[in-house]
């Protein structure tokens, strides 16, 4: 159960506006979709009776987002089920890759003890540009991945330990494989953004250059969701560019892998991002804290790289969302067209800023148009409107959000810990 404060905070929200919630359910689609969109469909409900009790009506909304705590969990088994053979549920029951284990920069005792303890190595890699290596090491047949993470933690001793685990798009629908190539032009722009998503189509649509790696089996491979959060910064068609003339790295951690979104894939991205001298990041994924992404955040932003990250559409009762939660990154939620907060909005140990997450028109990756809703969209905005300063404003993460603290603007009537600093770029909203 949410504190009385913030159920009331999100009942205020919703009770006020159902209409435009009631518009985006349409658009909802399995198998994600499903869940969440009956579960806002509640709450929609609950907004239209307007004449009931109010602490009714809190208490539909906070049964609304247990509801949504338990799609997410839903959600995590189902993708393990679907894919047997790849992922598996962690000793924390987080989705993982299922038959691989991280020893995060180990030495040579270390690997001898998970050698005799059964543990093959797949490989010894650094992650190129943070300085960070890696050993990947094989489960032993016939052991599950959370059996085995426990009895690796019995045998190594003074190592860091863990799965690799897996991190998701975060859109209401699922992100849709497209028939565009890929994007891979590398023309030179005023200013560059690095995305950590899926892969972005080729659309010449784009006001600015695009230039795409892989960093999973088979990618990259554009997908709608990184094309929509590309079609904010870049413009497409109807929607204009956030960053005009602006270029993109774009880093797909999915390709057509099941393992793809794991923790050591976005590692490599975000090591390729920093060598190749990107100083604003995004990444609209959300999974769990892990010792291998949480080096790799504090690696970049010591290069000073700042990462833009979203809370996610996982609800207030979710677990705190990642990247988001890490001290280093500015963390984005997001709001609707009058400044509330979305009630699916997930949470962060921390939020920084909001953004426009509501009734937004983005590309697809068929070169068309779709709605978004979600925080995975508010990101880009943020991310956007620092691309857009001068590199002196935004040379680490004090110094940005100092900056976006003077452009962002305070919703009235809505308690500030729910949008952080502020609404940032409420007025670029692609609508």
């Amino acid at each position: 159960m949410l504190p009385l404060r913030t159920s009331l905070a999100l009942g205020i929200a919703i009770l006020s506006a159902s209409a435009a919630a009631a518009q985006l359910l349409p658009q909802l689609s399995p198998p994600l979709g499903t869940t969440i969109g009956r579960t806002l469909d509640d709450v929609t409900q609950t907004a239209s009776q307007a004449g009931r009790p109010l602490g009714s009506g809190l208490g539909e909304i906070d049964s609304a987002l247990e509801r949504l705590r338990r799609t997410r969990l839903d959600n995590l088994s189902a993708l393990v089920r679907q894919h047997p053979d790849d992922l598996a549920l962690d000793l924390r029951g987080d989705p993982a890759v299922s038959d691989e284990l991280l020893l995060l920069d180990p030495d040579a005792e270390a690997l001898d003890a998970a050698r005799k303890a059964g543990f093959g190595v797949i490989g010894d890699d650094p992650v190129e540009g943070l300085d960070i290596r890696t050993v990947r090491l094989r489960v032993p047949g016939g052991m599950d991945l959370a059996r085995a993470e426990r009895r690796l933690r019995q045998v190594v001793r003074g190592a860091t330990i863990q799965s690799n685990p897996i991190y998701r798009p975060m859109d209401i629908a699922a992100p849709r494989i497209g028939s565009k190539p890929i994007a891979r032009t590398t023309a030179p722009a005023r200013a560059v953004v690095g995305l950590i998503d899926g892969g972005v189509a080729s659309l010449p649509s784009f006001s600015g250059a695009v230039t795409s790696r892989g960093f999973a089996a088979g990618a990259p491979v554009a997908n709608d969701h990184a094309t929509a959060i590309a079609s904010i910064l870049l413009g497409h068609g109807k929607i204009p560019a956030l960053v005009p003339g602006g270029s993109l790295l774009s880093a797909d951690v999915y390709g057509r892998d099941p393992r793809g979104g794991s923790a050591l894939s976005i590692a490599r991205a975000l090591g390729w991002l920093a060598g190749s001298g990107v100083r604003i990041v995004n990444i609209s994924l959300v999974g769990p804290d892990n010792p291998l992404l949480a080096k790799a955040i504090a690696a970049v932003d010591k290069r000073g790289v700042v990462v833009v990250a979203a809370v996610g559409n996982d609800g207030a009762a979710a677990p705190p969302a990642y990247p988001a939660s890490y001290p280093q990154v500015i963390a984005v939620t997001g709001v609707d067209a009058k400044g509330r907060p979305l009630i699916e909005a997930g949470r962060a140990k921390h939020v920084d800023f909001a953004g426009p997450a509501a009734d937004l028109l983005g590309a697809n990756a068929a070169g068309g148009y779709r709605l978004l809703r979600g925080t995975s969209y508010a990101a880009p905005f943020v991310a956007g409107t620092l691309a857009n300063l001068d590199p002196r404003q935004r040379a680490n993460r004090s110094a940005a959000v100092a900056a976006l603290i003077r452009l962002a603007v305070r919703p009235a009537n809505v308690r500030g810990a729910l949008v952080g600093r502020g609404v940032v770029c409420s007025k670029c909203a692609t609508r």
